[in-house]
């Protein structure tokens, strides 16, 4: 059984995660690429944020195959949320200067990173319950 301690890790941990697959890790190419479906550069990222997720579901006792399974769909939803936004986006033609594209880049970003955070909560009920 995990502790209350462990419980506050696990979810540093895949803040820790996040902020690495998002912000340090995350090359041109990729970002770039994220709202074309298929393209191997969000397709790369995704991986990213999987392969991260991973050692942090073993580290909480969720067997490794399971850990394996869960961090995949982690991945595969990481990569639609992202391509969503990308295309949500590139559809809005707002020039950075005016109030409405602030709005909604503050919209956008917020629903994104919600969502994002929404599914480090089901990795956590994982690792809780399973």
């Amino acid at each position: 059984m995990i502790t209350n301690p462990e419980m506050i890790a696990v979810l540093v941990l895949f803040q820790i995660k996040h902020f690495i697959g998002d912000y340090l890790w995350q090359t041109d190419w990729m970002l770039a690429n994220k709202g074309r479906y298929g393209h191997p550069g969000g397709l790369v990222h995704a991986g990213v944020h999987g392969a991260l997720s991973a050692p942090i579901l073993i580290w909480a006792g969720v067997p490794i195959g399971l850990a394996v399974m869960l961090a995949l769909a982690e991945a595969a939803v990481h990569y639609h949320i992202d391509w969503a936004k990308a295309r949500a986006v590139r559809r809005r033609d707002l020039d950075a200067g005016q109030t409405a594209s602030w709005r909604y880049l503050g919209v956008d970003q917020g629903v994104d990173q919600g969502a994002h955070q929404v599914t480090y909560v089901a990795l956590f009920a994982a690792a809780l319950y399973l």
